[in-house]
């Protein structure tokens, strides 16, 4: 019986360590494709396939007309509202409040300042590079800000991949939790081609947030796996097989 536990022991680290390697490596390769993006940007590298890929969503000689059925410029509105503040910010304090409810402050709080912090990184990279937004065509959405990174994009790729990373934790199956990333994935996705559609940003704006988004949300989670590998040795415990797993994270 105890070889077994060691083994169960052994086989439970060994997932931990390999989450912990998966983390760094899309930290790792999410911020480089952002670091890329945003240095072409800033030399114009990208200015005639950002233009190419722009007027690619509207009429050949009518940049004002979009494709499609009029009813697609109406869902694209409403699309894009799921990545907007007010949207992100009622939903981070419904959850928020549902984990303080559940007793799990050190989960809420994580939520709160992982996608806080997100978003006054984009805020601030947004100053940044100061980029103008796109001026060849009428902007179908309210915009205050610059152009670089697509905040819509950005928070929205955080908020909706922490939200499904959480859920997954207590999800025991494997397909289940491959959707859950899935969706979360899929809406950041629309979201931002949303933002294009719309005419209020470049190809490159939206791409370059989808990377800064998962980026943010990968290391919010290496963090929240160091807090917590930290208190179990603190605590003089280490995983293994049945052991309850912790609420907060230290």
């Amino acid at each position: 019986m105890q070889r077994l536990s060691d083994f169960a022991k052994t086989i439970r680290q060994d997932r931990q360590s390999l989450l912990a390697v998966v983390l760094v490596a899309v930290l790792a390769f999410s911020g480089w494709v952002f670091l890329n993006i945003a240095d072409e940007m800033s030399e114009g590298e990208l200015d005639h396939i950002d233009h190419v890929l722009f007027l690619s969503l509207r009429e050949p000689g009518n940049p004002q007309q979009l494709l499609g059925p009029p009813w697609l410029e109406e869902t694209a509105v409403e699309i894009t509202a799921l990545g907007g503040f007010p949207v992100i910010i009622l939903l981070t304090v419904m959850v928020s409040g549902g984990l303080l409810a559940a007793r799990m402050p050190g989960t809420s709080a994580f939520v709160v300042l992982s996608i806080a912090s997100g978003a006054a990184l984009s805020t601030g990279l947004k100053m940044l590079y100061e980029r103008p937004r796109p001026d060849i065509v009428k902007h179908l959405d309210v915009i205050h800000t610059a152009s670089f990174p697509s905040g819509h994009a950005t928070i929205s790729t955080l908020t909706y991949l922490t939200l499904a990373a959480l859920i997954a934790r207590v999800v025991t199956r494997r397909r289940l939790r491959v959707y859950l990333m899935a969706c979360a994935l899929s809406l950041a996705v629309i979201i931002g081609l949303s933002r294009i559609y719309l005419g209020v940003h470049w190809p490159s704006d939206v791409a370059a947030g989808w990377a800064l988004g998962t980026a943010w949300a990968a290391l919010s989670f290496i963090v929240l796996t160091g807090l917590r590998l930290v208190r179990r040795r603190r605590e003089g415990r280490w995983p293994h097989a049945g052991s309850p797993r912790p609420d907060e994270p230290g």
